[in-house]
């Protein structure tokens, strides 16, 4: 306690004046000094407790505070009484529970980024055997038409690489929070122009029927270069579960409220247990033989709802998966 300066200079201070207390009361009469005695030494005594109790409360919580430091998994409850201290220890507990409550958190991050980090290795690492078997092979094949061959599906495994690390550089950017959208009016019928071409002619070459209905005028708010990117991967999803002579339909719809874009195919659609997990990241589905690698969608979810809208993806009635955007007025 007499290691802290303020309380060395209050006692110097208090000795003195109970000096002076006591040599005036014995100077006006003995009973005087006397009572000055006394009440110095009451006031002396009631204080040090008082002192000595408020830095045991300090101590407690100074250890409270080494034990967080130390990530010892014990909390301290703060005494119910009111005062300064009591509101002090009530603060430090908040504190400390929130502290853990993030260190907690980031235990699961790290664990969350392992895995994930584990997954872009295994999804890179198999285009890449890939890649290296045809190398060899193409080595080894004097057939013009086979070395153009595998050719052609190194480039499609190479493209896929390219795909697959610029989604994932993507993905990093928005969990990092680094990306700043933009938001301003977006002719809907311009956006979807902007999001089909770059498939138009895989379509033509699956012989793919594209239909899309949109009423002229209808704009949205949004970023003009990142929600092209949300509405390709869902085509993407789209044009790989139509397959060959496949249809795939985008149709939009607005109201008062919201404006619509529903993606519909004509493919198998999804299994009810796989509904629930479409949206979640590196989530392959339930088909084994399924190409894709869990990214588009998830990356496709954040990009729509960062900008205040929503995604969700349905069966169709009439069969085929469905994807319906929804972006507020």
């Amino acid at each position: 306690m007499l290691r802290n300066r303020e309380v060395r200079q209050f006692a110097v201070v208090f000795v003195l004046l109970a000096a002076a207390a006591v040599t005036a009361g014995f100077v006006m009469n003995t009973a005087a000094g006397v009572l000055a005695i006394g009440c110095t030494a009451t006031f002396g005594t009631a204080f040090v407790g008082f002192t000595r109790a408020r830095y045991r409360s300090l101590a407690r919580l100074s250890d409270e505070i080494d034990r967080v430091l130390h990530n010892a998994d014990h909390l301290f409850i703060a005494d119910s009484e009111e005062g300064e201290l009591s509101i002090l220890h009530s603060e430090i507990t908040k504190m400390t529970q929130r502290i853990r409550d993030q260190n907690r958190e980031l235990i699961k991050e790290k664990g969350h980024l392992a895995d994930s980090l584990a997954d872009i290795a295994h999804q890179l690492r198999t285009p890449l055997t890939s890649v290296n078997l045809i190398m060899t092979l193409l080595a080894n094949s004097p057939a013009e038409d086979e070395r153009k061959a595998f050719i052609r599906e190194t480039e499609e495994l190479l493209m896929q690489m390219d795909w697959l690390i610029t989604s994932l550089l993507r993905l990093s950017r928005l969990d990092a929070g680094i990306v700043v959208f933009q938001s301003g009016p977006i002719a809907v019928n311009d956006l979807l122009r902007t999001a089909v071409r770059p498939f138009l002619i895989q379509m033509e070459l699956r012989n793919v029927d594209l239909r899309i209905a949109c009423p002229s005028g209808v704009v949205i708010q949004g970023d003009p270069a990142w929600l092209p990117e949300a509405i390709q991967n869902i085509l993407k999803n789209c044009l790989e579960s139509a397959g060959e002579n496949g249809k795939i339909e985008l149709v939009c719809t607005d109201n008062p409220l919201y404006t619509e874009l529903i993606v519909h195919d004509n493919g198998p659609g999804f299994s009810k247990e796989e509904i629930p997990r479409l949206f979640d990241r590196y989530y392959r589905g339930s088909n084994p033989n399924h190409a894709g690698y869990g990214i588009g969608l998830a990356l496709c979810k954040m990009i729509i709802t960062r900008q205040g809208g929503t995604v969700t993806a349905h069966n169709h009635p009439q069969g085929g998966a469905l994807f319906r955007l929804r972006f507020p007025k």
